[in-house]
């Protein structure tokens, strides 16, 4: 039967921040804090190798200042917002330009920055640990009060799921996504360039002159982006140009976006271990973690250059301003915002 367990992390305001600990008879475990509603440690197992490949940190004043969004789940909405600002019925919303002149990720102290309360459960066949937090109306800039949930779940069938759900009681804009950084080998052993992408995805949305998505989209064929088969994380980098060159890139997943479907799959040579990545959302942004620059130190070490990668499910970037896009992210009173994840592993 799965397990979970629960432990303070550290206080903030006065408030006990609680780790909780979900484990399988399967050998998975999973621990989550309640600030950011963060994923700190994920043991996966398949055939003989059982590893934590999740980066994380060892204490709550590493995450309080932590500005990568480690693990977290960030929100209202995820990504960027042109200019910081959107429309909604004839009304301008000025958002705070946390990568100025860009809104990133909800914030000054969007969903990753704030306290959400938890309760766990466990079954014959899955242990789960369900977060929520309420968000005012105007907070960072939004309209409406809007009801969050996070549900994190272990399955013995070695599953790791992610259900994100809201409500609102008044029109705004929803687009939640989980954060982890990802390294197949372990946190602490060496860079995610070695690994083996797939992306199911045929096209991308480029940036505009500013830096966000305008509405254009665009093929991968051919190109440094081109992970529609099996390809080396690193193997074309150099491409890409910049100071620190990496993807930072929005794509477009195939097939309907309302429905749980293949989005990516990760391998790891050495091993063979293999995640894959299922998701209802439009869109992955692949971040290949270039912005680590050694300031933190995780549960492995220094986390530098590429020491992890995100696959970030959610709503195109910049969708509040691009009315063929804004559907995506649009929630209304009597609508419930509900965001899916599934994780599989395996050994190939």
């Amino acid at each position: 039967m799965a397990e979970v367990a629960v432990e303070p992390f550290g206080t903030l305001e006065g408030r006990t921040i609680q780790l909780t600990r979900l484990r399988t008879s399967s050998g998975f475990s999973l621990e989550v804090i309640d600030y950011g509603a963060t994923v700190r440690s994920l043991v996966v197992r398949a055939g003989d190798i059982q590893r934590d490949i999740v980066l994380g940190l060892d204490d709550l004043d590493a995450y309080l200042k932590n500005t990568v969004f480690l693990g977290g789940i960030v929100g209202r909405f995820a990504n960027r917002v042109g200019n910081s600002s959107f429309e909604l019925d004839g009304r301008t919303y000025k958002l705070f330009p946390s990568d100025p002149p860009h809104h990133l990720h909800g914030g000054k102290r969007g969903w990753d920055k704030v306290v959400w309360s938890s309760e766990a459960h466990a079954t014959d066949t899955e242990a789960t640990v369900v977060l929520r937090y309420r968000s005012a109306d105007q907070e960072e800039g939004y309209p409406g009060n809007v009801s969050a949930e996070v549900i994190y779940g272990l399955t013995e069938a070695g599953e790791f799921t992610v259900t994100m759900r809201a409500t609102t009681d008044r029109k705004t804009y929803v687009s939640m996504a989980q954060h982890n950084y990802y390294n197949l080998k372990g946190p602490g052993a060496g860079s995610t360039l070695d690994h083996e992408i797939t992306l199911f995805a045929d096209e991308y949305t480029p940036p505009s002159a500013s830096g966000v998505p305008d509405g254009r989209i665009a093929s991968v064929a051919l190109g440094p982006l081109d992970f529609r088969q099996r390809r080396v994380h690193g193997s074309r980098l150099s491409e890409l140009g910049g100071e620190k060159p990496g993807y930072d890139h929005n794509f477009v997943v195939r097939g309907a976006p309302s429905e749980l479907r293949k989005v990516a799959e990760v391998r790891e040579p050495a091993s063979g271990l293999t995640m894959l990545l299922e998701a209802n959302q439009p869109g992955v942004q692949f971040y290949s973690g270039q912005f680590l620059d050694g300031s933190l130190r995780g549960k492995g070490g220094v986390l530098g250059p590429h020491s992890g990668l995100c696959l970030e499910t959610q709503a195109f970037p910049n969708a509040v301003n691009v009315p063929a896009w804004a559907g995506q992210a649009l929630l209304e009173p009597g609508q419930t915002y509900e965001h899916r994840m599934v994780h599989r592993f395996f050994v190939s």
